[in-house]
Formats: structure tokens, sequence, C-alpha cells
């Protein structure tokens, strides 16, 4: 009887994992790429250098091989079962390494503000 009872407790155990319900399973945040704080991607403006900007957001996921002097700060979130978001900061330099064009894709300075 004993082994009838704990042969039970095992399938149970082992077949919830096998859950048809989607959202009953957890599933966690998944973070990729450059997660820019608020407050420093407003401290950015035109005119800034190259060691500036570093020194305020850190070093960029991408710089552009073909020597445009462009920096890209990607960030990609899934929430649990939601879909994916992503934000990008561009950022161009001109040859003397001084910003002189910021494009905020999907505004990362007033996205996570609540």
């Amino acid at each position: 009887m004993f082994y009838k009872f704990l042969i039970t407790i095992v399938v149970v155990t082992l077949t919830i994992g096998c859950s048809t319900v989607e959202k009953f399973v957890y599933r966690p945040n998944i973070n990729q790429g450059n997660y820019l704080i608020p407050d420093d991607v407003s401290k950015i403006c035109i005119g800034m250098t190259e060691q500036e900007v570093t020194y305020i957001l850190g070093v960029p996921m991408l710089k552009d091989l073909f020597g445009a002097n462009t920096w890209f700060y990607v960030f990609r979130q899934q929430l649990g079962y939601m879909g994916w978001t992503q934000e990008i900061l561009t950022l161009n330099f001109d040859r003397n390494g001084v910003l002189n064009n910021i494009e905020n894709t999907k505004n990362i300075s007033d996205s996570h503000k609540e």
C-alpha cells in the first residue's frame, strides 16, 4: 500500500512539469544588451566627447565597422510570457570624436519611468 502511494506521488510530481497550461510554469525575465538608466541617457548631449559618453553610458554594444563613428546601445527585454521589446540608442560622432547626433528609438529616457 505504501509503495502504491509513493509511486502515485512520484508520477504526479513528474507530470506537473509537463503542464499544458502555458502560464502555469514560471518563465524568467530575459534581459540582453546595454541596460541604460533613463537618468544617464538624459545626461548625454550634443558636443560631448567619446570619453565623456563612455564614462556615463559605458561601452557600446556595437561600433560601426566602416568608420562612420556611430555607436549603438541596444537593449532587448522579454518579461515572462510577453513579447520582446527592443530599445536602440544611436550616437554619431564627428572626426574629432565629438557627439553630433543622438537618435533614441522608443525614447529610453522616458520608457522606464513609472
